[in-house]
C-alpha cells in the first residue's frame, strides 16, 4: 500500500507518507486508509450529486465494502489519495482514486498496464485551494512509481483545466461505451 520509491516520498510529520511534490503545496496529500472510507464515500456523493439525483439504493455500502477491501491489499492496484480538512479532525477536504488495469501489451505500452483516475472530488467548502491538485499529483506519482505510462480519466468542466496542466489531453481515437439494457 505504501510507495516503494523512498527517494520520492517523505514523512509529513504526522506519520503519513506523501510524495515530496505535495509537501510544499497548499494541501498535503496522503494515502487513504480504512479510517477514511466514510469520508471518501461522502465526497463521492458530493461529486455525483453535481451531475444527477443521487439516492442511496445501496451504492454507498457497496462503495465502502470495495474501498475497505482494496485499500487493505498487500499489492494494491487501487490507491486513493486524500487531503485532510484543515482544522476538522476526521474530515477530508478532497480525494482522488485510481486503479491499475492489465491489458495486452503493445508497442506503445509494453507492460500492458494502464491507469484510470476517478472520484476526484473536493468538498465545496474547500475548493480552489489546491487540494485536488495535491491529490492528483500524489496519485500520478503512485502510477509513475509503478511504471504506468498511460493514465485516463473523464474530465468534468470544472476539472478540465487542472487535468490539462497535469499533462492530460483528449485521446486521438474516439471513445465509445456500451451499456446493457
Amino acid at each position: 500500500m505504501m510507495p516503494t520509491c523512498p527517494s520520492r516520498w517523505a514523512e509529513n510529520g504526522s506519520g503519513a507518507t506523501v510524495p515530496h511534490s505535495t509537501l510544499s503545496g497548499m494541501g498535503i496529500a496522503r494515502f487513504a486508509t480504512a479510517d477514511d472510507v466514510e469520508e471518501i464515500v461522502r465526497l463521492r456523493q458530493v461529486m455525483l450529486e453535481e451531475w444527477f439525483d443521487c439516492p442511496d439504493d445501496g451504492w454507498k455500502e457497496g462503495t465502502a465494502v470495495i474501498l475497505k477491501r482494496r485499500l487493505g491489499e498487500a499489492e494494491p492496484t487501487m490507491a486513493v489519495t486524500v487531503v485532510d480538512a484543515p482544522g476538522t479532525p476526521g474530515a477530508l477536504a478532497s480525494c482522488a482514486a485510481g486503479v491499475i488495469s492489465e491489458r495486452l501489451p503493445s508497442p506503445h505500452n509494453p507492460t500492458g498496464l494502464a491507469g484510470w483516475v476517478f472520484n476526484v472530488s473536493t468538498d465545496p467548502a474547500w475548493r480552489r485551494r489546491g487540494f485536488s491538485r495535491a491529490c492528483m499529483e500524489a496519485l500520478l506519482e503512485w502510477f509513475d512509481d509503478r511504471g504506468i505510462r498511460s493514465v485516463d480519466l473523464h474530465a468534468s468542466s470544472q476539472g478540465e483545466g487542472l487535468y490539462r496542466q497535469l499533462g492530460f489531453q483528449p485521446p486521438a481515437e474516439p471513445a465509445m461505451r456500451r451499456k446493457s439494457p
